[in-house]
């Protein structure tokens, strides 16, 4: 019996496989690559999420198709710039919310767009409908024109930022924030135990929205043609009717979508077609697939230990060591690899996480092979300490960095328990059996164990800024306190070498591994990616890595795995579905079943 089951379980995982190849020869041959019009404006809709990257997970590829990642945006309007057949770009923007540094990224890569002397135009129904416009219409101003419907407003009322304070609400109901961090500016625990900004915490918000907003009023004031001052003054006035905004001189047009496609392709000439920016890099040869290699690593998310996750529901993923370190090796393993390209964007998290990826790049760059970091929306505390020990550091004038220090404690809600009867009693064995409790507060010596936690944490993060960015540890300790910085403000003290986003680490990559400006390099993501039916096979054959040396390395095809994909062809012949001549076909219904 246990034989028959084990006989139909590998018929059902044969006919898996076989479906699937069925299904990637059916969709190959759907995608085969078309020409470019000859006279084409590239479709750009940017109310789509944008997001750095699809993780290696076949839910995360199954439901990320309504996704725009960064990367590939910016790399086929790189490859567009120098394509004769591409004239003009339109983009429809919208309520979409992005990052500042993502918004400067897209930008860069249009101003380069534009700089080869093709258009771009940018529509949008509204720029903020009840709502802050101020990113959406940041983005815009990278274009040639900007238009909006008649019905549409430019929600443009200022860089408004607040923060929640919980304190008032853990003392009515009884819970006591027992926490502490290194120094004053490690603002993240403030909102359980303040109601308001301490004096560290207002300065340091008060310089970021300075530099934001700054970042923001020059970029209008540049692509507007307007002062800084009449700038600021408009905004003051906002948000701004659709009218008001035209006479401002902050839109170019008032039209409807199809007005706006009109003059766009007006504006390319006769024979002129749209094709979705997408479908362009689906039919042209991409960017960076030959010449010395550069790995490409992401870091993305909370870090924590163990492997990189992905969240269907949310959507969110993680910065997982496992994962991360694992692509490191296999880059360092891989002769062929020059340098290392490594982007990351994560708020910070576990500090032993972050410590075994700071041991891998110092690993890379012993081993000879340059890493460049490119920063994110955030790359702060643990993002900035897995950065921290790269050759050069890029970020963008908006990405939010820094954040040396660390935080730690607990909330005790046992007044919160008396007040609704609930009781817990214990037995413990050791003094400080109970440090981690929720249940009891610190004792004098465990409040001592804690501090010397913290202090131990600091004083390695400062001395390790202090080696890989080569500044001196006194002015370390005087940057760090916990406070967070824009790229832009980090540049001049030392955190970050370059502004500018992937694009510029790349360049740097090529420049550290001695790559000419003019050739161009393979670009390969580590871990690398095995696709579904390569991990499918793997499952079905037991093909997990040998050893944690072959984790994230290249997927080898092994004489085992031919072997066990002839036997499920052979099943595959049995069943109807593969013919003796290397033949797919779908079996008459009822045929050996």
């Amino acid at each position: 019996m246990r034989g028959v089951i084990r006989r139909c379980l590998t018929w059902i995982g044969g006919l898996a496989v076989i479906y699937l190849i069925v299904a990637g020869v059916i969709f190959l041959s759907m995608t085969r690559k078309k020409d470019v019009p000859n006279k084409t404006i590239l479709e750009l809709h940017l109310e789509r999420e944008v997001v750095e990257y699809t993780p290696d997970d076949p839910i995360a590829k199954a439901t990320g198709r309504d996704r725009v990642v960064l990367h590939e945006l910016t790399l086929a309007l790189e490859k567009a710039e120098n394509d004769p057949h591409v004239v003009g770009l339109v983009a429809q923007l919208g309520a979409t919310k992005m990052g500042i540094a993502t918004v400067q990224e897209i930008r860069d890569a249009i101003v380069r767009f534009r700089q080869k002397g093709k258009f771009a135009l940018a529509f949008s129904e509204t720029y903020g409908e009840f709502s802050n416009g101020l990113g959406a219409y940041y983005l815009a101003t990278a274009f040639d024109e900007v238009w909006m419907q008649p019905s549409g407003d430019v929600g443009l009322a200022g860089l408004f930022l607040e923060s929640p304070f919980l304190r008032g609400v853990l003392d009515k109901v009884g819970v006591k924030p027992r926490m502490d961090q290194r120094k004053e500016y490690k603002n993240a625990l403030n909102m359980f135990t303040e109601k308001s900004f301490t004096p560290a915490h207002r300065e340091a918000m008060t310089k970021i929205g300075d530099s934001v907003y700054g970042q923001l009023v020059r970029a209008i004031s540049d692509s507007r043609k307007l002062s800084e001052a009449e700038v600021r003054a408009t905004i003051d006035r906002g948000p701004l009717l659709g009218a008001e905004a035209m006479t401002a001189k902050l839109v170019d047009k008032l039209g409807y979508h199809d007005e706006f496609y009109a003059a766009a392709k007006q504006r390319a000439g006769q024979g002129a077609e749209l094709l979705y920016l997408h479908k362009y890099r689906e039919r042209v040869e991409p960017l960076h697939k030959k010449g010395p290699k550069v790995a490409l690593i992401y870091g993305v998310g909370g870090v924590a230990r163990g492997k990189s996750s992905y969240d269907p529901l949310s959507g969110d993923v993680s910065l997982g060591s496992d994962t991360v370190a694992a692509g490191f090796r296999a880059a360092i393993a891989d002769k062929e690899v020059k340098a290392i390209l490594f982007r990351v964007s994560s708020p910070g998290g576990s500090y032993v996480a972050s410590d075994v990826i700071w041991q891998e790049v110092g690993r890379a760059r012993r081993a000879g092979k340059p890493v460049v970091v490119s920063m994110g929306n955030v790359a702060g505390s643990g993002g900035y300490f897995v950065a921290m020990a790269a050759d050069k550091i890029v970020a963008q004038p908006g990405t939010i960095t820094g954040s040396i220090g660390v935080l730690g404690g607990k909330l005790v809600p046992t007044e919160l328990w008396e007040k609704i009867g609930l009781s817990f009693d214990e037995v413990h064995f050791g003094k400080n059996a109970g440090f981690f409790s929720m249940n009891r507060d610190y004792s004098p010596e465990e409040w001592a164990r804690l501090q010397a936690w913290l202090d131990r944490i600091y004083d390695d993060f400062t001395s390790k800024v202090a080696a890989g960015r080569k500044l001196d540890k006194q002015k370390v300790l005087e940057i760090a306190k916990g406070r967070i910085w824009t790229g832009e403000d980090a540049k001049g003290i030392g955190l970050v070498d370059e502004l500018g986003g992937l694009h510029t680490a790349l360049a740097l990559c090529k420049k550290l591994a001695n790559v000419g400006d003019a050739q161009d390099v393979e670009l390969l993501t580590y871990p690398r990616d095995k696709g579904p039916v390569r991990a499918i096979l793997d499952k079905l054959t037991h093909k997990d890595p040998d050893s944690s040396d072959k984790e994230g390395a290249p997927v080898q095809v092994q004489i085992e795995s031919l072997e066990a994909m002839q036997k499920l062809l052979r099943t595959a012949q049995k069943l109807g579905i593969y013919g003796q001549n290397d033949v797919l076909q779908m079996p008459l219904l009822g045929d050996g079943l």
